[in-house]
């Protein structure tokens, strides 16, 4: 199935299923490719990601890529590591200025079939809470730290969670520094494996 890969990116990227419920034109922000070893799976585009067209294109994208242990330059090989989001389009801030979660239907139309097409995936690294619990189901914990904490139970799938790299995340990092002394160092060695295949 992967052979038809690119017909349906070229569906996803002109998908209009959520414009009257967008505050923005919808513009989908994913890269993939039948070859890719690493499946990054987060949330939604950020505005920056939105604006550029670039997935991680933006700070949060610089931490990612520091706790993944990968160059721009890698990380931006969708030949190499696939980026795909729950929902492809910015959802729009809410009332605090956060960005609002994603939209639901893009899940539930595309998510499923683009996996399908991802064949060569050796290593997941899910990005949040959201993504954690469509990819984990009932393994996923109670709270995303219960999850993120659990991540000896995912790596025998080659599966890493990890929690968003928004610098919302500042104090969550400081107040469970196992994350950066225990599951980096694993997530490290997983990636720099896949991407020597």
């Amino acid at each position: 199935m992967s052979d038809d890969l690119q017909p349906y990116l070229d569906q996803i990227r002109a998908c209009q299923l959520c414009a009257s419920d967008m505050s923005r034109a919808p513009h989908p922000v994913l890269q993939a490719s039948a070859s890719a070893r690493i499946l990054v799976a987060g949330q939604a585009p950020g505005n920056l990601a939105d604006v550029t067209g670039i997935p991680f294109n933006d700070p949060s994208g610089k931490r990612l890529r520091e706790w993944m242990g990968v160059t721009d330059e890698e990380f931006y090989d969708a030949s190499r590591v696939a980026v795909v989001p729950m929902g492809f389009c910015f959802p729009g801030y809410d009332s605090r200025g956060a960005d609002r979660p994603p939209m639901v239907r893009c899940a539930e139309t595309w998510r499923a079939g683009l996996l399908e097409r991802l064949p060569d995936i050796r290593v997941t690294v899910l990005v949040g809470a959201i993504a954690q619990k469509w990819h984990l189901g009932p393994r996923v914990g109670k709270t995303l730290t219960e999850t993120v904490g659990k991540w000896q139970d995912y790596t025998s799938d080659q599966v890493f969670t990890t929690p968003h790299p928004s610098w919302r995340n500042t104090a969550w990092l400081k107040r469970n520094p196992w994350f950066e002394a225990e599951v980096l160092p694993e997530l490290r060695h997983a990636v720099r494996a896949a991407l020597a295949l």
